[in-house]
């Protein structure tokens, strides 16, 4: 990752280097819980505006390339649905569910970033429950949910994400929808570099070691797990779910800012974005 873009996480951490090893979901949880506590108010001056933190009623963007559900519908019917978003951050997207009639629950890992959710809330429009626990072991009943979403939550930083689809099986009544979005797998093979030096494919697409910063006692300070398109729909199958639809969002034509690794250039050549349209049979 740019050391510019995390440069308070990283001084907070103590990030010395990177490393390709294997990390368990113990110490993928700690390093994850630390690593958005620490990069949370950087995060927020990057991207709060464009995720609608700070907006009355919150916004529910899917992905750097600016889906909105309110344009995309892809939870389908949300009035009076009962929905759980998982790796909810600052919660904009469960505001914006609240707003159209839903009753959602956002759940993180990371205090830092529920905080910024419960600022944003006092500041007015819906206030939504905030649950703060990790997505491999949801503490919810089973069959509590009609829906579950993810935009760019948990789902990449996990190291048993087999283990989030069964729970969120678990959580779904019969018939419920489960939509996530991930940075497309693809993307693994290339440097983490919105300009010309992220074009050249430098990592194999089949190596699922995972991607871990360090610091200087080599403790994990940053995880990121890879899974191939066929890893994920293997997952959602075995969890016992229907795969609906994957979508791979182009480029929009009027959006000119860099998300990260994202940006106009490398959105002309290929997706950055997967989302995973999923459903519990009723």
């Amino acid at each position: 990752m740019s050391e510019d873009r995390h440069a308070q996480a990283n001084a907070l951490l103590g990030t010395a280097g990177t490393a390709r090893t294997r990390i368990g979901s113990a110490d993928s949880q700690r390093a994850s819980r630390r690593w958005w506590d620490a990069d949370a108010d950087q995060y927020h001056q990057t991207h709060a505006d464009f995720l609608g933190v700070d907006s009355p009623g919150g916004e529910f963007v899917w992905c750097p390339e600016g889906l909105h559900e309110g344009d995309m519908r892809l939870l389908g019917e949300i009035a009076g649905k009962r929905i759980l978003e998982i790796g909810c951050g600052s919660a904009p997207c469960a505001r914006w569910l609240a707003g159209q009639g839903a009753h959602p629950v956002g759940l993180d890992l990371s205090g830092k970033m529920l905080a910024r959710g419960l600022a944003a809330m006092a500041a007015g429009g819906p206030r939504v429950p905030l649950v703060q626990a990790g997505a491999e072991a949801l503490p919810f009943a089973d069959e509590s949910f009609d829906l579950a979403c993810s935009a760019f939550g948990a789902v990449p930083f996990v190291a048993d994400s087999a283990q989030v689809m069964r729970e969120v099986a678990r959580v779904l009544r019969p018939g419920g929808r489960w939509v996530f979005s991930v940075n497309h797998p693809m993307r693994w093979i290339f440097p983490d570099d919105p300009g010309p030096a992220g074009l050249t494919a430098t990592i194999p697409y089949f190596d699922r070691t995972p991607y871990v910063e360090v610091d200087s006692d080599g403790e994990p300070t940053y995880v990121e797990h890879h899974r191939t398109i066929g890893d994920r729909v293997r997952e959602i199958v075995a969890a016992g779910l229907l795969v609906t639809d994957i979508l791979e969002p182009d480029w929009p034509e009027w959006l000119d800012r860099e998300w990260g690794q994202w940006s106009p250039l490398r959105g002309e050549l290929f997706p950055g974005t997967a989302i995973f349209v999923t459903e519990k049979p009723a």
